[in-house]
């Protein structure tokens, strides 16, 4: 659809499109929408940590709020802002880079993401109604079993809710990788970003299970009071530990091995070159994924788990630094000798190497079980994980909307203020961060309100604090350049960047069945292949035919909202009154109605003639 067509409809028309859409590329853009709400979100709770810690004993927020600030911080960032943007990126990009009309299940990829979109919203609701979470982004049952109110209950049914929309996309993906690849695209002529979806799934499969089982034990020890955490009757804390980080560690891969991928296509694009070691880095990525399984335990060297398990688990961290090296080296090879291209996708790409590097070396200094029991809890623990997911993830997710937004949307990202957004974000973040390190050396715990004078913390703290606003100008720029675009943006080409892989070979945006017909694949890059040895287009891999399309469907949304309405009686079942008994078994029966109707209700789809197909085509040729 193109932006044209857009503007002249009604906005209730244009809501009620993207309400019903099961399309990926439009799915994409609710995941980056939603994603990006919650990125400001999370961006302005972290102003309000760091505005509290600017100068010692400030009382700019209360030590209760503060806490709730830190709690919602984490959550949002993590589970409410860089996997749905993930996953919105592997939306907009996968099916297009394997040839491919949509995902396998259109319908379930709807689901998905409205899941993931109520879910975020009732967490965040916990402001409005007396109380957010406020036991850190891990919910340690320590303290989420102290906590009094209702706001650890919103934490447990908003990412039980938001989690199984994560866990229905990740096997969305896997089933699509699978079995919908074009003609002729092997497992191993697929692009990285490609791979690395494909390894994060598995991963998304296999982890998320024991945080939904986590946050069920604890949701049931506090509503209807359990014993499987609580010490006095014979629970075991430490045990939501293990199945916290057993999810928790593989999570931070999940988070990155899909910016891994997109890197890769970057770095190879913009220098004009093959990636270097293509097969050393899909089992680099394997690699990563396996070991990512066998190190959780490292959060948890202080527990007193004992010194043998403490070395294994240290041995094991220490060796992901392998496979993460050779992607290092292998991007740095990639450029070696290449025609390399500076823009904002690529300064984004290049901030990328030194920064994660930085994170990576201080992660193997926390894998020592022996110097962690003086890092641990302390602000260098937080600047280690800032410079993994902020130096990863968010540079990731600013490389990959540069790198395809005018695949998405039709349109160039201004390249000038491209630039100012890196420059300020980048030069915000290292100020933010780097000094953490040395405040933790310090002695400064994690997670603490206040610090006092005369403690040596306070130019530390200035500089950090100075630094994440320059991160918050930067990120202000960036939704400017996004407005700015829409406007006086420059439309783009099919082909802007030079590409290499499929997503290039159709119309920017695409149209709304990806490919008049299949691709045939002839090798790794298919398009660079028919640019250097054909004439430029990549060859059909089929006949002309009616193409079949999956209808839309506003069954998804109405699911999500009745778990939404189903959540708050959760929440407050413990009430007085039947109101919340009614949310409870209402939004449950309404939202197994939609599926009753959706599992009996035939829905065969449509098809577009191969008359439409072909006059796309003939304009296409002209």
């Amino acid at each position: 659809m193109s932006t044209a067509a857009m503007g002249k409809r009604s906005f209730g028309a244009f809501l009620w499109d993207y309400m019903t859409t099961v399309d990926h590329k439009k799915i994409a853009h609710l995941y980056l929408a939603g994603g990006g709400f919650f990125f400001i979100l999370g961006g302005i709770e972290a102003l309000i940590i760091r505005i509290q810690l600017i100068k010692p004993e400030n009382d700019f927020i209360s030590a209760g709020f503060y806490n709730e600030v830190i709690t919602m911080h984490g959550t949002t960032m993590i589970f409410l802002a860089a996997m749905p943007m993930m996953i919105g990126l592997m939306n907009a990009a996968m099916p297009l880079q394997i040839g491919a009309r949509d995902v396998a299940f259109p319908f379930l990829n709807a689901l998905s993401f409205w899941l993931f979109f109520f879910g975020g919203i009732l967490l965040n609701i916990s402001f409005l109604t007396g109380g957010a979470p406020d036991a850190g982004w891990t919910s340690y049952a320590s303290l989420a079993m102290q906590s009094p109110g209702h706001g650890v209950d919103y934490y447990v049914v908003g990412l039980q809710i938001a989690g199984a929309g994560t866990l229905m996309g990740g096997i969305n993906f896997l089933a699509t990788i699978v079995t919908m690849r074009a003609p002729g695209m092997t497992y191993m002529r697929m692009p990285l970003f490609t791979w690395a979806s494909f390894v994060t799934s598995i991963l998304i499969l296999f982890a998320f299970p024991p945080l939904t089982i986590n946050l069920f034990l604890l949701m049931f020890d506090r509503m209807f009071d359990t014993a499987f955490f609580n010490v006095a009757l014979g629970g075991n804390t430490i045990i939501y530990q293990h199945l916290f980080w057993i999810f928790g560690h593989p999570e931070v891969y999940i988070l990155i091995l899909p910016f891994f991928g997109l890197f890769s296509d970057i770095f190879s694009t913009f220098s004009r070159k093959r990636l270097f070691g293509y097969t050393a880095m899909v089992f680099a990525t394997m690699l990563i994924a396996f070991l990512g399984f066998m190190v959780w335990a490292h959060h948890m060297f202080t527990v007193g788990l004992g010194p043998v398990a403490n070395s294994i688990f240290a041995v094991g961290t220490m060796a992901i630094a392998v496979p993460t090296g050779i992607k290092i080296f292998n991007w740095l090879l990639t450029m070696w000798g290449g025609q390399v291209t500076i823009n904002s996708a690529m300064l984004w790409a290049l901030g990328f190497i030194p920064s994660f590097t930085i994170g990576g070396v201080t992660g193997v200094m926390l894998g020592s079980a022996v110097a962690d029991y003086q890092y641990h809890d302390t602000y260098f623990v937080i600047g280690h994980f800032h410079y993994v997911i902020v130096g990863g993830s968010v540079f990731g997710i600013f490389a990959g909307l540069h790198y395809w937004w005018p695949k998405m949307f039709g349109r160039v990202l201004n390249e000038t203020l491209g630039k100012w957004t890196f420059w300020l974000f980048f030069i915000g973040f290292h100020l933010t961060f780097f000094i953490q390190h040395f405040l933790g050396l310090m002695g400064m715990p994690r997670r603490y309100w206040v610090f006092l004078h005369d403690q040596g913390l306070e130019l530390g703290n200035l500089i950090s604090s100075v630094g994440a606003f320059f991160m918050g100008v930067g990120s202000i720029i960036f939704v400017f350049n996004i407005i700015y675009t829409a406007i006086k943006g420059e439309k783009a080409e099919a082909d802007p960047w030079d590409g290499r892989t499929l997503e290039w070979t159709v119309s920017s945006p695409p149209p709304y069945y990806n490919f008049e017909q299949l691709p045939l694949v002839r090798g790794l890059d298919p398009l660079w292949i028919e640019k250097m040895e054909g004439d430029g287009t990549v060859p059909p891999g089929e006949p002309l035919d009616d193409v079949h399309m999956p209808n839309g469907s506003i069954l998804p949304f109405l699911m999500g909202l009745g778990f939404f309405i189903a959540g708050f009686g959760f929440i407050y079942q413990d009430g007085q009154g039947s109101l919340w008994y009614l949310a409870l078994y209402g939004g449950l029966a309404f939202a197994i109605g939609c599926m009753v109707v959706r599992s009996l209700k035939d829905d065969y789809g449509y098809y577009i003639p191969k008359e439409e197909l072909q006059k796309a085509l003939e304009g296409e040729a002209k």
